[in-house]
């Protein structure tokens, strides 16, 4: 297959591997996608296979880059259709009335569970809240105060121990403000019994949350996290490339989309900086991509040392070549913003999100910015889940019929020129109403918080 005129090699249908589509001179780039990849290392002849073994990565460290605005697409969709969520107080709208647990310190994750077990509340766990000093400790605390205001949770225990560097009442100085219907907070050791307070106070806010009605919403206040992993051949032919349609779709109607996974970005960022909106959006993209590469740099780590081995067996070579396919979720809309960790979603458009490819804290992080849900494109397949619905969608079909139990949608027909791009907004929209994500009927629904620094 020839993705793009330019293209130095072709893509093979049957295993997602590329095969040289003209000779190729030792240092001359490989060209994919209409785009540089790498270099090859040697002279590779017309119908050789090209991968690890005679290619490698043109990426580097920093690099200056040109504001240089390029052509967006900004269609403009007028459409009365709507989802069922549920709005609340501040006017935020969730599309799930669950009650969540958010341990404020890894100490009383094993009560948190207790609770939920209990309860049926959904408790989501992490080793962190202690021991953490600098940005650490406020990344924690920023992701927390995401998750405790996200809008899908109809009420939230905040549960902690009392002696941890993240106790309550310094919590709540980084919430700001809460609604105390919707928000309740329990330090264990000020109680004789945890658990059963606990179970008390959540049975107390699942009575109020169960009062709240579905209400019809606007499509326009839909708000959809990009995430892709377990990347392989197809990812940038089909699964990214839909999810991308569905973004500019979705976008076109008022709604947003937010594209994380920054080290996968690097080697197609300039395709997305020729997007951004003006200049100061331009300019917190050049400090993003720099940003995270002087992250690797400072540990010393070359910025380049991704694809996984999962990728290279799908047959990803280099991190630009898997950038090129991952930032096709983000399709061709105008960039609008760019959000730090804690910060939360408040640009209808497109808005890129700060943090590493790690497929659990991606989600996590796309979740604590107040996404409703994330489409998680793969070609190897995972089961993992965010709290919020996390739809898996198959780039190739043996995957699809073979992890059914994991997959929720196959991008597959459009190898054989069906777009299902109406179909992916109708199942997002079924998902809104309250069908359950695979991710939610197998119960996987987890956090991960970023960490840099050290552990006291």
């Amino acid at each position: 297959m020839l993705i793009n005129e330019l293209d130095n090699v072709l893509v093979n249908l049957e295993d997602g591997h590329k095969y040289a589509r003209f000779d190729i001179k030792s240092g001359e780039n490989i060209i994919k996608y209409g785009q540089p990849i790498g270099h090859a290392i040697c002279d590779i002849k017309k119908d050789e296979h090209v991968h690890t073994h005679n290619m490698k990565t043109n990426l580097s460290g920093e690099l200056e880059y040109t504001y240089e605005p390029g052509e967006v697409k900004n269609d403009k969709i007028t459409t009365d259709r709507t989802f069922m969520g549920y709005r609340r107080p501040d006017g935020s709208v969730g599309i799930r009335n669950d009650v969540w647990i958010i341990p404020t310190v890894g100490c009383v994750n094993s009560q948190a569970k207790l609770i939920a077990e209990k309860t049926g509340a959904k408790a989501f766990t992490h080793p962190f809240g202690c021991s953490q000093l600098g940005d650490d400790h406020s990344t924690t605390q920023l992701v927390l105060k995401g998750l405790v205001n996200h809008p899908n949770a109809g009420g939230v225990l905040v549960l902690g121990l009392g002696c941890e560097n993240n106790y309550i009442d310094q919590f709540k100085t980084v919430l700001g403000k809460w609604d105390d219907e919707r928000v309740r907070f329990l330090n264990a050791q000020d109680c004789s019994d945890e658990i059963e307070d606990g179970i008390k106070i959540v049975k107390e806010l699942q009575e109020k949350a169960a009062l709240i009605p579905r209400t019809p919403i606007s499509i326009s206040e839909l708000k959809i996290g990009l995430k892709c992993g377990g990347s392989d051949g197809y990812s940038g032919i089909t699964a990214n490339p839909l999810v991308g349609r569905l973004s500019d779709l979705l976008i076109s109607m008022g709604g947003s989309c937010v594209l994380t996974e920054v080290p996968e970005m690097f080697g197609a960022e300039h395709l997305l900086m020729k997007r951004c909106k003006n200049r100061e959006i331009f300019d917190k993209t050049v400090s993003l991509i720099n940003n995270f590469k002087q992250y690797f740099i400072r540990h010393n780590q070359v910025v380049y040392e991704n694809p996984s081995p999962g990728n290279k067996a799908g047959g990803i070579t280099t991190l630009e070549e898997k950038s090129l396919g991952c930032v096709q979720k983000g399709g061709l809309s105008e960039v609008v913003d760019v959000l730090d960790y804690g910060d939360m979603l408040k640009e209808n458009g497109l808005s890129l999100l700060n943090g590493p490819g790690n497929d659990i804290v991606a989600v996590t992080n796309l979740t604590a910015c107040g996404v409703h849900m994330i489409l998680f494109t793969t070609g190897r397949g995972t089961p993992l889940g965010a709290p919020v619905p996390t739809i898996k969608i198959a780039t190739n079909h043996s995957l699809a019929r073979k992890k059914a139990n994991w997959i929720d949608f196959d991008a597959s027909p459009l190898l054989d020129g069906i777009d299902p791009t109406e179909a992916l907004l109708d199942y997002c929209i079924d998902i809104a109403n309250g069908k359950q994500a695979k991710n939610e009927i197998n119960k996987c629904e987890e956090i991960s918080i970023f960490k840099d620094g050290v552990v006291l």
